[in-house]
């Protein structure tokens, strides 16, 4: 396995099995090993993305600014909290928002909020402007169209990490052909560096590493 994680995730054996692991309280029921607790990735797609060892260009470190849209509840944004600087949460569904302020609570570096992320205007005025990495795991139809709307908030040289969800587009169709339509839309603002199907951790999925295109 590669050691080009963020700075803040490491592997650490738990019950046996080697797994990444992220410093902080445990949030969904991972097993622990003192300080460090388990990255499943069969419930986060950017776990996933790093088991797998895509180049996501996270680099870890208080520096680094990220804006995570569908966090849910804080499965996966608790671990990039734990790892990362100031990390942006935003959720629409109010149920899982009020268990994210519990996971927000022992972590000063995630700010919760409660908005659509296919309406980035309502949250401009919070998040800051050129944030390192955009994390998307959003289940709705037009989730391109989500990372368009959203690009403004990238820096030039971040990176956008984006989990397709084929069924949530169009349970109809074949996911090929719907993973080929939302890379035909990026593609008018981000540059596609890496595409890779997550099958081996979530059916019907594709994890996407792209950077802006030069304005």
């Amino acid at each position: 396995m590669s050691d080009d994680l963020p700075a803040g995730v490491e592997r650490h054996t738990f019950e046996g099995t080697d797994r990444l692991a992220t410093r902080g309280d445990p949030v969904y029921g991972e097993p622990t090993d003192g300080d460090w607790r388990a990255w499943n990735p069969t419930r986060s797609k950017l776990g996933a993305m790093l088991e797998l060892e895509m180049e996501t260009g996270l680099e870890g470190g208080d520096e680094e600014t990220v804006l995570y849209l569908g966090a849910a509840s804080g499965t996966t944004v608790s671990h990039v909290a734990d790892f990362a600087g100031p990390t942006y949460a935003v959720e629409f569904a109010a149920r899982p928002a009020r268990d994210l302020l519990e996971t927000a609570a022992s972590r000063p570096r995630l700010f919760p909020l409660l908005a659509d992320a296919r309406k980035p205007a309502t949250y401009a005025h919070v998040v800051e402007s050129n944030v390192d990495a955009i994390v998307q795991d959003v289940a709705t139809r037009g989730q391109a169209r989500v990372a368009l709307e959203n690009r403004r908030f990238l820096d030039d040289d971040g990176r956008l990490l984006l989990a397709v969800k084929a069924r949530s587009e169009d349970v109809t169709r074949d996911p090929e052909d719907v993973f080929a339509d939302v890379r035909a839309e990026l593609e008018a603002e981000y540059e596609i560096l890496e595409a890779r199907r997550l099958e081996q951790y979530h059916a019907d999925h594709l994890g996407i590493v792209a950077r802006p295109q030069p304005r």
